[in-house]
C-alpha cells in the first residue's frame, strides 16, 4: 500500500501480545476491493493475530431516519450472511439511543493490537476519528480508500474541473498502478476469532436478526426520522455490481451523448454505492478498463485536460471515467483541503461578489423550505424532480442541477439557497453527505465553474431554465412518473 494512503492518527503503540486486530469500518463499507481491510489483514498475518470487524451505526447523526438507516442495515446484513461460518470476527452493532454507544469503540481497543478504519473527508466522520484517536489506548490507523488518486497526493487547490483534470492526467498513469486487493480476506486462512470480549458483549450485544433482516416494524423502534422511507433498492454490494453489469452492458456505450435523458439506459445509478462505501472507485474503473481490454500504452500521454481522447477508450467509456475520476475526486480533494468546504464563504470570490451585486434583484416566486421539500412550486418539472428525491432517494444528474439553479432564483438570497438544498440533498438523497453531491450543489453558485453573460438574480453564475431543459431533452416519461399532472404542467421560463 502506498504510504501516502496510509496515516497514524495517535501516538499509542501496537500491541502484537493483544487478543486481535480490529477493523472499524466506517465509510469503506464494503468486504472487497477495500484498503483498509487489506492492511488490516496485513497485520493479523504480521502479527499472528486474529480480524475483528466491528461496524456501527449511531442514531443521533444529523438526518438520521428509516431511509438512510436501512440502507446501511442492509449491507450489514449482508456482510453478516457472508462472514457467518468463517475464521473473521463480525460485530454489526446499532445504536438505539443517543450515547448508547459511548465508550464501546475505546472497549474493543482494550483487547486490540492495533486498529483500522477508513478515511473520508466529509461529514460527521472526520470529527469522530479523531475524538476516537483521543480515547483509544492502541495505535489507530486511518486508511484512504476514497478514489484512484489519493486524498493527501495534490499540494494544491483546484478552482476548475480543466485545472484538476489536467493535474491528473500528469499523476494518473503512476496512481494506476496500484489498486487495492479485490478479495482481501481470501489468501492464507487467518487465526479464528473466538468470541467478543464478555464486558462488550454484555452491555453492547449485537444488533438483532430481525433489525438486519429488515422485519417490518423493526426501525420504529429506534429514534430515527420515520418520515422519509427507505428506498425502493437494496443498499448492498451485491445490488451495486447488478447496477455496474447492467450498466455496462446497455448504458456504458451511449453514455457520451445519452446521460442526460432522464428515460434512457445512459446513467450507471452507483453513486449511492459509492457514498455508502458498497462499491470502491477503483473496482468500477477496474471493470470498464479490463471490458475494454485496456493498457497503459493508451495513454495520451499528454496533460492537456481535454476530456476526451486521454483514456484511449471509446467516447462512453471516456465519459464516464471522466465523470467518476475527474468530477468525484475533484469533490473529495476539495472537501480533504478546505477547512469548511460546504460554508457559503467556501465560494470563489467572483461568484460571491456577483451574487452580492444582484441580492436584491427582485425574484420571480419566493417558496419556504416546507414548499421546495414538499415540491408545491409553480414548475412542474421542478417539483417532478424533487419528488424524484423524495421517492427514490436520487435526482437524475442533468434535473438535479437545474432543481440547484432554480431553488437559488426563487429564494431571498443565495445564502439561503445553499442552506435550502444542503437540507433537502442531505435529508432525503441516499447520496447527500457527501463531498461529490456536496460540491454538485456549491456548482450550481459558481464553484468550478467560470463567469456567463450576466442576468438578474443570478449575475454572472450560471442559469438554466425549465423551458430550455424542456428543449433539450424529451421529458414525457420523466413528467409522467413523477408529475401528479402528467406533461401539461407549467414551466419556468
Amino acid at each position: 500500500m502506498p504510504p501516502i494512503r496510509l496515516r497514524r492518527a495517535n501516538d499509542a503503540p501496537v500491541r502484537p501480545e493483544a487478543s486481535y486486530v480490529l477493523y472499524w469500518m466506517i465509510a469503506a463499507r464494503r468486504l472487497d476491493w477495500n484498503p483498509a481491510l487489506e492492511r488490516a489483514v496485513e497485520w493479523c498475518r504480521e502479527i499472528d493475530r486474529p480480524l475483528l470487524i466491528f461496524e456501527g451505526l449511531r442514531c443521533d447523526y444529523r438526518w438520521a431516519s428509516h431511509r438512510l438507516h436501512r440502507f446501511c442495515i442492509d449491507g450489514m446484513a449482508a456482510h453478516r450472511r457472508r462472514l457467518e461460518g468463517s475464521r473473521v470476527g463480525y460485530f454489526p452493532w446499532l445504536e438505539r439511543e443517543p450515547g448508547e454507544g459511548r465508550g464501546l469503540l475505546a472497549a474493543l481497543g482494550e483487547e486490540a493490537a492495533v486498529v483500522i478504519t477508513d478515511e473520508f473527508p466529509s461529514f460527521f466522520l472526520p470529527r469522530m476519528v479523531r475524538a476516537a484517536a483521543n480515547r483509544l489506548p492502541v495505535a489507530l490507523e486511518v486508511v484512504d480508500g476514497n478514489g484512484i488518486l489519493p486524498l493527501r497526493e495534490p499540494d494544491r487547490d483546484f478552482v476548475t474541473a480543466h485545472s484538476f483534470r489536467r493535474h491528473l492526467q500528469k499523476v494518473l498513469p503512476r496512481e494506476l498502478e496500484y489498486a487495492p486487493a479485490p478479495h482481501p480476506l481470501r489468501g492464507d486462512p487467518l487465526p479464528p476469532f473466538a468470541e467478543l470480549p464478555e464486558g462488550v458483549r454484555s452491555r453492547w450485544p449485537p444488533a438483532e436478526e430481525a433489525l438486519l433482516d429488515g422485519e417490518a416494524g423493526t426501525l420504529d423502534a429506534l429514534p430515527i426520522d420515520p418520515t422519509v422511507p427507505p428506498v425502493p433498492f437494496a443498499g448492498t454490494s451485491e445490488e451495486a455490481r447488478r447496477r455496474l453489469t447492467h450498466f455496462l452492458e446497455g448504458g456504458l456505450g451511449v453514455y457520451a451523448d445519452g446521460r442526460n435523458d432522464p428515460d434512457g439506459p445512459g446513467t450507471s445509478g452507483l453513486s449511492p454505492f459509492l457514498h455508502w462505501g458498497r462499491i470502491s472507485a477503483h473496482e468500477v474503473v477496474h471493470t470498464v478498463l479490463e471490458r475494454e481490454e485496456w493498457h497503459p500504452g493508451r495513454l495520451a500521454g499528454t496533460a492537456d485536460g481535454r476530456r476526451r481522447g486521454w483514456w484511449g477508450l471509446d467516447a462512453g467509456s471516456e465519459a464516464f471515467l471522466d465523470q467518476l475520476v475527474t468530477w468525484r475526486e475533484l469533490g473529495y480533494v476539495t472537501a480533504h483541503r478546505t477547512d469548511d468546504s460546504e460554508a457559503y464563504e467556501s465560494l470563489p470570490s467572483w461568484a460571491r461578489e456577483t451574487l452580492a451585486h444582484h441580492a436584491d434583484d427582485p425574484r420571480p416566486h419566493l417558496y419556504t423550505l416546507e414548499a421546495f421539500e414538499k415540491a408545491e412550486t409553480h414548475d412542474e418539472l421542478w417539483n417532478a424532480a424533487q419528488r424524484e428525491l423524495r421517492e427514490e432517494g436520487t435526482i437524475h444528474n442533468y434535473l438535479r442541477m437545474l432543481w440547484g439553479k432554480k431553488i437559488l432564483h426563487w429564494t431571498e438570497s443565495p445564502e439561503m439557497a445553499l442552506d435550502i438544498m444542503l437540507e433537502l440533498n442531505n435529508r432525503w438523497a441516499i447520496d447527500g453527505r457527501n463531498p461529490n453531491s456536496t460540491s454538485g450543489i456549491f456548482w450550481v453558485l459558481g464553484r468550478y465553474d467560470r463567469g456567463w453573460p450576466e442576468r438578474e438574480v443570478f449575475g454572472k453564475v450560471r442559469s438554466m431554465t425549465s423551458r430550455s431543459t424542456r428543449r433539450k431533452l424529451n421529458l414525457m416519461g420523466y413528467l409522467n412518473r413523477f408529475g401528479p399532472d402528467g406533461p401539461q404542467g407549467s414551466l419556468d421560463l
